[in-house]
């Protein structure tokens, strides 16, 4: 479509967007002027089908987070209530109040570090994780998933985009399983709530998992059992990483304001976080209160009976990551059942239905989508029942 006015004109130019979702269109609007002097200006807008539309309200945040503050305040204000449930009122409001204080720290220090990776480059990202095959390849895919601070729906996104880019199947995987639970907010938060030896142990096993993972998908692509990725790298020759981060240092200049955008980016780009994050305290307090100590011990206890009820909780319910902490924590502390615990924080990442639907859709291959809990199961299965017996 075209239009003309005083010699402008439009161009409007519209091309399918390569997201996770495949349902929204790219828009990319061009001005010229030819009469009016003034300079050609540019716009790009991408729109994902991820995203929320910031008018819709969003009742799962606002629903989650008034459950926490209300039960959050009847801790604090400790009223007397002559109702049949008081106790259990009671008791929300102590588990509400004793969830929140032990996140909150790592929460903070977790919307920092999502404000400070929204400032860089995806190209910057993309060239660091590079697309190079082999354990060199899938260490720096598990580094990557590791350092960036998302949550598994997030993750998902940027997984998707990389596969587009042309990194290696096995990059991806590595980088999918890596990601989610121990990025850094995730890791300050577990450490506060099973202690810092239970936390390394659980990311170094983690990655662990992701780098074979990622290797046995290599293999199986190279033997054309899987499909290879058909996209290449698009990132331009001549592209350099260290110039790069070095220009993108100098450009930046501190000022109260830029410090006020940088805090209300953060807590902005935390949004789906938080989300999740206060949804999972309202599940746990949940758990905590009308699930009795015996029967989550029972159920969820480090046994064969346990172990299967766990991974079967956590391929149903579809919790974020940020949601699966707190109940993994529960899983650990009320149950005694470190092995899963973990099995619950990994299984998440390798059964969920959403994690499976988005690779079919960003592969175009049912196989290859399916054959990630084929590969990951076994092994956090085997990894969960030696932690058991420890």
């Amino acid at each position: 479509m075209s239009e003309k006015c005083c010699g402008n004109q439009t161009d409007i130019k519209k091309e399918a967007a390569s997201s996770c979702c495949d349902s929204k269109p790219t828009e990319t609007v061009q001005q010229k002027n030819s009469c009016c002097g003034s300079a050609a200006s540019e716009s790009k807008m991408e729109v994902s089908c991820c995203d929320t539309d910031s008018k819709k309200f969003d009742y799962l945040l606002w629903c989650s987070a008034g459950f926490v503050i209300f039960f959050y305040a009847v801790h604090l204000i400790n009223p007397s209530l002559p109702l049949a449930y008081a106790d259990k009122i009671h008791g929300l409001g102590h588990a509400s109040f004793d969830l929140v204080n032990t996140m909150a720290w790592g929460a903070l220090f977790g919307i920092l570090m999502v404000a400070l990776l929204s400032r860089l480059p995806r190209e910057i990202v993309i060239s660091a994780l590079g697309t190079n095959r082999g354990w060199q390849g899938l260490l720096r895919a598990t580094g990557a998933g590791v350092l960036l601070d998302l949550c598994s729906h997030g993750i998902l996104m940027v997984g998707a985009k990389l596969y587009e880019r042309g990194v290696s199947t096995g990059q991806v995987m590595a980088f999918l399983i890596a990601s989610p639970w121990n990025s850094f907010s995730l890791t300050l938060i577990l450490i506060a709530l099973i202690g810092l030896t239970w936390t390394l142990l659980f990311i170094v096993l983690s990655i662990a998992i992701a780098l074979v993972t990622g290797f046995i998908f290599d293999v199986l692509v190279e033997k054309n059992v899987l499909p290879r990725n058909p996209n290449r790298c698009d990132l331009p020759e001549d592209y350099q990483l260290v110039p790069a981060i070095k220009n993108e240092l100098a450009s930046i200049r501190i000022t109260p304001k830029s410090i006020l955008v940088f805090i209300t980016d953060g807590i902005k780009e935390s949004r789906t976080v938080l989300r999740w994050l206060f949804f999972g305290i309202v599940l746990a307090s949940l758990i905590r209160v009308f699930v009795p100590e015996d029967i989550f011990g029972t159920y969820f206890g480090p046994s064969i009976l346990g172990l299967g009820v766990t991974l079967v909780a956590a391929t149903i319910l579809e919790v974020c990551s940020e949601g699966s902490t707190p109940i993994a924590a529960d899983i650990f502390n009320r149950a005694g059942a470190p092995g899963n615990s973990f099995a619950f924080l990994m299984t998440g990442v390798s059964t969920d239905y959403t994690e499976i639907m988005v690779l079919k859709e960003t592969t175009r291959s049912w196989k290859l989508a399916l054959f990630l809990p084929l590969v990951t199961l076994p092994q956090v299965i085997m990894i969960a029942l030696i932690i058991n017996a420890l």
